[in-house]
């Protein structure tokens, strides 16, 4: 499968292929939680470096779980003072609350749930709750739900590694990044993740330069509307 994937990779794009060959086989790893997991763990995340977050995760878990995560009606019964004595913000803990409440009323589905839906109907089911946005679902998409064709354009990694791949003054609108990442379907989860690779790959030194000038694409300009000069009657 991930010889396939490359394949098309390497064929619909040569700057892409080349910072394939220098990262290495492709190396996704799908995690196995549930969504509410998935979303409570993110969240923790916010704003925070990795060892922060998981402290107070812990603490969420002594605190309210019983050596496991807890469960959604065992957040909303805990006491906001008990959720903040975790090391979460008063915003943090209104979206941990509010990620419980939607998971009871089944807007926040199961795993198996979850996983009959297209991307778009997850995006949409999922952002409906408080501090959950698109990128934190299109995370989850690629990394709990392992789906194929998901590209982050608002992410900055992502961004960021596009513009030292292809020889970029500037970072590539989010817009624009997506309509160059059309020749990368249906594998543009696999993409995202080399262009986190060109960022690492840069930073060692190690980043091939782009052997051809490449020309972005060019948003389609809106049309602005012709302005009808009315007629004054009796003028």
């Amino acid at each position: 499968m991930s010889k396939r994937i490359l394949a098309h990779l390497t064929r619909t794009d040569p700057v892409l292929g080349r910072v394939i060959r220098a990262a290495g086989p492709l190396r996704i790893e799908v995690r196995d939680h549930e969504p509410f997991e998935a979303l409570a763990q993110a969240i923790a995340h916010q704003q925070l470096n990795g060892t922060a977050a998981n402290t107070i995760l812990k603490r969420l878990v002594a605190a309210c779980g019983k050596n496991a995560f807890p469960t959604p009606q065992a957040i909303l019964d805990a006491s906001t003072a008990t959720v903040r004595a975790a090391g979460f913000s008063f915003a943090k803990v209104a979206a941990l609350k509010d990620l419980a409440s939607k998971t009871l009323a089944a807007v926040v589905p199961d795993r198996r749930t979850l996983a009959t839906l297209d991307d778009a109907a997850i995006i949409e089911r999922l952002t409906q709750v408080r501090g959950v946005g698109r990128w934190t679902v299109e995370m989850l998409l690629m990394f709990q739900l392992g789906r194929p064709d998901v590209l982050p354009v608002d992410d900055f990694g992502v961004r960021a590694g596009f513009r030292a791949a292809y020889g970029l003054s500037r970072l590539p609108k989010p817009k624009v990044l997506a309509l160059w990442g059309e020749r990368w379907k249906p594998y543009r989860s696999a993409a995202a993740w080399y262009l986190w690779r060109a960022l690492e790959l840069e930073r060692a030194g190690k980043l091939p330069a782009p052997r051809e000038r490449v020309r972005m694409p060019r948003l389609p300009r809106k049309r602005r509307k012709a302005r009808v000069k009315k007629k004054r009657s009796g003028a």
